[in-house]
């Protein structure tokens, strides 16, 4: 095995292989190490949408956008920890990432209608700013497809995927209304149990499955080595410099050296107990946290930027993209984590505490949910919310993990996953929230509901709150009454997509040490480095946008400083020889 390269990229995620990827474009010789036994990371299990004002997809979607206009949302949207130099890297550097990819490897992009997630704000857009990965067979991964890491179990369908555009799943809910839904469903069902038959997995995959396929394509056919099974353990330093990595593998620990840098790019820490009992504010309550990310996110890129001198704090109000889940009981001990991406949109669903009573607009985005909904439990016994509808929603829409009619039910109300109850009072007894507060809560609700209002909260009041709602639903897409029993309720709790603290690290990735100097040969990119976004989350794709774009550039800078240290070395050698 070869034990020396230019450059090592610790992780296997978007980040990652965009940083490997771009370095061996330029020229070095470059080997990826990632833990866990297949490849992908973080990102094999996400929507796969990136966040990119002003590519050549979002500028013919909305031509009128402008570096000031997201200049001013960034601004608007990170408050306090809005860093003009980074904004700026991000903005000028963004576009050309997407072109560099799209041209020079198996990368390729779409459009998507997503809005700003807070469109309304200032240099807030209604379209153009987010792309996704078109969907990709991964027949073309070869001996590797099976190296791929499936997506989340929570958000398939006997295994199918569905792609992050929404469009997709437009033609599953109304399968049963449309003939041209149905004729759809019936050749994608009909394609992927083919599928299923030959390979026993989806070939025909979407979203963050994509995105991580066509990456993990592009490096292995540049050659780039992805070592999986190959956990590293420890930076390696002489004279304070990094200049290499230990890893473990199947023959014990090897030192692989590094000529030029050393890249961390191991997800972050959503699974490092310690770090987010002091950065997650439930969890230092007590509460209970489920991340559908990969357990192996322990935080090993932040620990060992740590060991080596560098700087990690809990800086944002919110250290994490929020996710609402579910636990889901697969049987036979088998546990997953449903992501509420969808439901919570629809007409007739409505979220509520413990007291039975509202507390947030349940349309806004996920991040925004969660921060609500940590903020609301304060004081009480768990953090956690009761999405609550009746037959009508249910039937129409699905609940969490529940799908839409004529998929039965009675599986998920006999293992305690779907509650129900008869009249809202008995489904209160049976969710153990406050039966008053329910019911009151539900009447108020109503009074405008029929009416398609909420002035309580304000549903469907923005275009992102209509993006994922029922269209088809008049006067408001996302209001809908909660009147015709039997009613139903998921326990929903805490988890997240991903962490926003991090390393601190230069505009182009370097590791920081306290006093603000680089650790030489050191870099850290996506969620091992502290997110631009300040804590928030202000449209869909927000991680994998600057991810992928930070590696682009921390890959060019170091490129540069490597082509630098070769060009010094020519002209000694060169005066040597004139002396």
């Amino acid at each position: 095995m070869k034990t020396e390269y230019d450059l090592i990229v610790v992780g296997s995620g978007a980040a990652g292989l965009s940083c490997a990827i771009t370095a061996k474009k330029r020229g070095l010789d470059v080997v990826v190490l990632e833990k866990e036994p297949v490849f992908g990371g973080t990102t094999a299990l996400s929507g796969g949408v990136l966040w990119i004002p002003l590519s050549h997809h979002g500028r013919k979607q909305n031509p009128d956008d402008s570096t000031e206009a997201v200049r001013t949302f960034m601004q608007a949207e990170t408050g306090r920890f809005y860093d003009e130099e980074a904004v700026q890297c991000f903005i000028d550097n963004g576009p050309r990432m997407v072109d560099f990819f799209e041209r020079e490897t198996e990368m390729q992009f779409l459009p998507t209608l997503y809005p700003d997630y807070h469109p309304t704000a200032p240099g807030g857009a209604d379209i153009g700013r987010s792309i996704l990965a078109a969907p990709f067979d991964i027949r073309g991964l070869g001996k590797h497809m099976a190296r791929l890491k499936p997506p989340l179990k929570t958000i398939t369908f006997i295994g199918m995927m569905f792609n992050s555009s929404n469009a997709d799943l437009k033609h599953f809910f109304r399968a049963t209304k449309s003939l041209t839904s149905f004729v759809y469903v019936a050749k994608r069902l009909a394609s992927h149990l083919k599928d299923l038959a030959l390979y026993q997995r989806a070939v025909q995959v979407t979203s963050g499955n994509a995105l991580a396929a066509r990456l993990a394509k592009s490096a292995l056919d540049l050659g780039i080595p992805i070592l999986t099974d190959t956990p590293v353990k420890q930076v390696l330093m002489e004279a304070e410099r990094v200049v290499g990595v230990l890893a473990a593998g199947p023959g014990g620990d090897q030192r692989i050296t590094a000529r030029h840098s050393v890249v961390l790019a191991t997800g972050g820490f959503p699974h490092d107990v310690k770090r987010i009992a002091k950065a997650y504010p439930h969890v230092k309550r007590g509460h209970e946290h489920l991340s559908p990310t990969p357990t192996s996110n322990t935080g090993d890129g932040l620990n060992m930027a740590e060991a080596a001198g560098g700087v990690v704090d809990i800086r944002f109000p919110e250290p994490a993209a929020w996710m609402p889940v579910t636990r889901v009981e697969f049987g036979n001990g088998e546990i997953g984590v449903f992501p509420h991406l969808l439901d919570r949109y629809k007409p007739g669903m409505i979220g509520v505490l413990a007291n039975g009573r509202r507390f947030t607009n349940e349309s806004n985005s996920y991040h925004d949910v969660g921060a609500a909904m940590v903020k609301a439990c304060a004081g009480m016994k768990e953090t956690a919310m009761w999405l609550v509808c009746d037959k009508v929603a249910l039937s129409k829409y699905g609940l969490g993990y529940v799908k839409p009619a004529p998929i039965p039910i009675g599986g998920f109300v006999r293992n305690g996953y779907l509650l129900e109850g008869s009249t809202l009072a008995k489904l209160a007894v049976c969710a153990g929230i406050d039966a008053v507060g329910l019911e009151q809560t539900v009447r108020e609700y109503n009074q405008d509901a029929v009416h398609g209002e909420d002035p309580a909260f304000g549903r469907g009041s923005t275009s992102f709150n209509r993006y994922l709602a029922d269209p088809e639903h008049k006067p408001n897409p996302c209001v809908a009454p909660v009147k015709q029993g039997p009613f139903y309720a998921i326990k929903v709790v805490m988890g997240d997509l991903g962490t926003f603290d991090g390393i601190t690290t230069s505009v182009v990735g370097e590791v920081l040490c306290r006093d603000g100097t680089p650790i030489k040969g050191l870099y850290a990119v996506g969620n091992d480095r502290a997110s631009i976004m300040g804590g928030n989350y202000p449209g869909a794709g927000i991680t994998h946008g600057p991810n992928m774009t930070f590696g682009y550039v921390t890959a060019n800078h170091i490129a540069d400083v490597a082509a630098g240290q070769v060009e010094a070395a020519q002209r000694a050698t060169q005066e040597r020889l004139a002396a």
